[in-house]
């Protein structure tokens, strides 16, 4: 299998270092950027977070900090969830490397334009860096290949009843990338909050080993569940679904995005049947994940020697 060139757009955050700790040691992924953005806490935050996995993995991969916070509305970060470094729980070494002197759309740009290839991008956090790349350089959406997304939800929210956080924290970027027309993939609550750590994979990262003790601590120390009942790795999905498709049940649906009021970041689903023209996007949602093969696959990924 030919690797697969993609680029990581992300809030560090606790899911999100899981993810990332896939990805950096993945042979079919190529990781040519990661960006930053403020969601989860705020983006000098998410960066140092971002520069302390590339360090913890060693893996050569320029990190470039992107947007501060949401297009319009005021940033509501889940430091909550997450702890106020955004990866509490580890106490990582200290961190020699820096960011790239490009702001994040910047960078994606270059790489994007400079690429002999289509790139995929993976968005996990809040989607501002995307959506203002492509307001001010449509002409990359020709470089890419899809857009495999963490966001969204049909089945009700994670920060109120209706929204899902990274769709909740900007949703008129959400709005302006799904109309983007580019190809876009959505791992949404329907499956997130079914893509679990459990005790199982508590017991395998209890073995010890230095990777195994980084993602129990800030695992153990995540509010986004428990052992117990299930941790919600929801920024996996993306990585495991360009790996292993076959573990999530898909379909091409009609969405958009609340903008405004109590319900702004709902994502809202059109039923086929009732679709008479092509006003709304249709993207390839996520709908059902084998939650068992999911997790006997993330600990097989977190399980390989270094």
């Amino acid at each position: 299998m030919a690797k697969r060139s993609i680029i990581i757009d992300t809030d560090p955050g606790i899911d999100d270092a899981a993810a990332m700790a896939v990805a950096f040691r993945h042979p079919d992924l190529d990781i040519k950027l990661i960006t930053t953005v403020g969601a989860n806490v705020t983006v000098d935050k998410t960066t140092a977070n971002a520069l302390k996995l590339v360090e913890f993995f060693d893996v050569d991969i320029p990190v470039a900090m992107g947007c501060p916070g949401p297009l319009i509305k005021p940033h509501q970060p889940s430091s909550f969830i997450h702890g106020e470094s955004g990866m509490d729980g580890y106490d990582f070494p200290p961190v020699t490397r820096k960011p790239i002197d490009l702001h994040a759309v910047e960078a994606m740009r270059k790489v994007l334009m400079e690429s002999d290839e289509k790139i995929t991008l993976i968005p996990i956090g809040s989607q501002t860096n995307i959506a203002i790349l492509f307001h001010m350089y449509p002409e990359v959406k020709e470089k890419i290949d899809e857009i495999i997304c963490m966001g969204g939800s049909t089945i009700g929210g994670n920060v109120n009843s209706s929204a899902e956080f990274n769709y909740f924290c900007d949703p008129h970027a959400a709005a302006m990338v799904l109309k983007s027309g580019v190809p876009i993939t959505m791992m949404g609550l329907n499956v997130t909050n079914r893509a679990c750590a459990t005790k199982k994979t508590e017991a395998m990262l209890k073995q010890g080993g230095r990777i195994q003790d980084m993602l129990y601590g800030i695992m153990d120390f995540y509010k986004g569940g428990t052992f117990e009942e299930g941790i919600r790795l929801h920024d996996v999905c993306p990585i495991c679904y360009m790996i292993h498709p076959e573990f999530f049940t898909m379909d091409q649906r009609f969405l958009e995005v609340v903008l405004e009021g109590p319900a702004a970041g709902t994502t809202v689903m059109q039923p086929n049947m009732f679709q008479t023209d092509d006003r709304e996007p249709k993207v390839n949602y996520a709908m059902d994940v084998d939650s068992e093969a999911f997790e006997d696959w993330f600990i097989a990924e977190i399980s390989k020697p270094e």
